[in-house]
């Protein structure tokens, strides 16, 4: 892989001018040039993939790591001692000290490779949660959670009896400290929201939570899917319990992710899922777990996505999270501005410090016409409720059009999408 260029400095958020060049804090072109898929056309026209938040593309430094895996040391991890096998798991294990440091986490044992950031979630409810809660116990989420953040919490309150608590969200997108905090109670066993909102790129206030939360004795997990490719993630700073992330939202290989949370908490949870590597001994009277992480870590892992996460995060730390952050706010600054130029257009979320999420409904045409229409003129966008059913609920909506940014992304990438837009307008206006 080429190293991504950056600016040394890069200086304040630029307002968005459609008249001027932006102040670029990387080199577009030769971030672009590290993605392959950017290099096809769809429909005749140049790919523009405005998706991220959905999956994000791989740079070829990823895929080459995925490759090489397959290609030169294809072998299972751990307790192999022939090379093959010991230097699959010195890149695997490689990926956990690299997990260790995007996080700020204190001690190694505390990264716990999932499938994902569902997956996750799932694991501390049916570790952490569902033993230790009962009736008169209570889970707090927010308005604004993702599917994977809701379901689990259902189903540990069903087999529980505890009861699940809603934050609402404002208008603008917002979930407000105080509305968090008149819904905390002494009852309040843990509080499980997004860092960020995938539907509406809100940046929640995660910090201020934690700290509201643990006053009153409950514990913090934070979903950090859409949070991990945008902002920087201190998971001490944080002050929360558990953190999720998944590979693939990191510009890394689906089918990987990560579960923080404290080596004592760890300890205290039973694994889940039995068999493989979670064991030290077994016989047909009793079997010894494995010490943290790996007692969460059963079966032959998927080791290759794994390593290509590890690949993915040595990517963003050369670039750099002042630079992500300066060219993506000041490309959702002029894509906010665009796309209010389009006839019968409606933004949600609004919400101040937002990422480059815009979703979006169009007064002359359904989401999903939108989200065809545009795909012929080269336009990847999602289209649908974003696995976010109660957000489009709050807004008396079935569904939204959603263009997310990535890294990648130009201001020629809002343009080519405006102009698809202004041709949906035409042909249903």
């Amino acid at each position: 892989m080429t190293t991504p260029a950056v600016r040394s400095e890069p200086g304040a958020l630029p307002e968005a001018n459609p008249g001027a060049k932006p102040e670029a804090n990387i080199d577009s072109a030769r971030i672009r040039a590290d993605f392959p898929a950017l290099a096809q056309e769809v429909h005749g026209h140049p790919l523009v993939y405005l998706d991220s938040a959905a999956t994000a593309l791989k740079p070829q430094s990823v895929i080459d790591a995925v490759v090489r895996i397959y290609a030169r040391d294809c072998a299972n991890v751990h307790r192999g001692v022939h090379t093959l096998s010991q230097r699959a798991t010195l890149a695997y294990e490689g990926t956990r000290e690299k997990m260790q440091r995007f996080l700020h986490a204190p001690a190694l044992e505390e990264v716990v490779f999932t499938r994902g950031t569902t997956d996750a979630i799932n694991l501390v409810a049916q570790s952490w949660a569902r033993p230790r809660l009962g009736p008169g116990d209570q889970i707090l989420i927010t308005g604004l959670e993702h599917h994977a953040n809701i379901v689990p919490w259902q189903m540990v309150r069903e087999h529980t009896g505890a009861e699940l608590v809603v934050v609402p969200i404002r208008e603008s997108g917002e979930v407000r400290v105080e509305d968090v905090e008149q819904r905390l109670t002494e009852r309040t066993r843990l509080v499980a929201m997004a860092h960020v909102s995938n539907a509406l790129g809100t940046v929640l206030p995660v910090r201020e939570v934690a700290a509201r939360a643990h006053a009153r004795g409950a514990l913090v997990l934070i979903d950090g899917a859409q949070a991990a490719p945008h902002l920087p993630v201190d998971v001490r700073a944080l002050g929360c319990d558990f953190y999720c992330l998944s590979a693939h939202k990191i510009y890394g290989p689906s089918g990987a992710g990560v579960l923080w949370a404290p080596r004592a908490l760890l300890e205290e949870m039973q694994p889940v899922e039995g068999g493989g590597d979670m064991i030290r001994s077994v016989t047909f009277e009793h079997t010894t777990y494995a010490d943290v992480p790996h007692k969460f870590e059963a079966g032959t892992p998927s080791i290759a996505s794994v390593v290509g996460m590890g690949a993915a995060v040595d990517y963003l730390s050369a670039i750099g999270w002042d630079a992500i952050r300066a060219h993506e706010q000041e490309l959702l600054a002029y894509a906010t501005q665009r796309l209010g130029e389009v006839p019968g257009m409606r933004i949600y979320g609004t919400a101040p410090g937002k990422i480059g999420v815009l979703s979006f409904t169009m007064a002359s045409a359904h989401p999903h016409d939108i989200g065809t229409i545009v795909d012929a003129h080269g336009v990847a966008i999602r289209t649908g409720h974003h696995c976010a059913q109660p957000v489009m609920q709050q807004f008396g909506i079935p569904a939204t059009a959603r263009a997310s940014l990535g890294l990648y992304n130009t201001r020629e990438d809002v343009d080519a999408l405006v102009r698809a837009l202004h041709h949906v307008q035409e042909m249903f206006g």
